[in-house]
């Protein structure tokens, strides 16, 4: 999984991208740590180099069908719903205008 969400004292979220154990306190903070801090990912679909983590899940499916990444990811109905829980988490707590006007600030976009 590529962010989620974290309960109790700890931070709120979580980086989820594998090797990585940042916690961040609000989902903009997170979005940032993932496109600033990791590598891009080509798509296997269409081959587009996107931002790792939420900007790849998003790609994903705002781009593509949910049939063609399956065939691309040899993935399951659950990696989809996992991810798309994912997109749903962020989208409705993230000001995505922030984080767009901060990576371009930084000339991470």
């Amino acid at each position: 999984m590529w962010l989620t969400a974290v309960g109790g004292n700890m931070s709120r979220w979580k980086c989820g991208i594998e090797g990585c154990d940042g916690r961040f306190e609000d989902v903009e903070s997170a979005v940032i740590h993932q496109t600033v801090d990791h590598e891009r990912h080509e798509c296997k679909v269409c081959g587009t180099v996107v931002p790792e983590g939420y900007f790849a899940i998003r790609h994903a499916f705002d781009e593509h069908t949910r049939a063609e990444f399956v065939r691309a990811y040899d993935a399951d109905s659950s990696a989809v719903r996992i991810r798309e829980d994912v997109k749903d988490a962020v989208e409705a707590d993230a000001d995505l205008n922030s984080v767009v006007e901060t990576l371009r600030e930084q000339g991470a976009l």
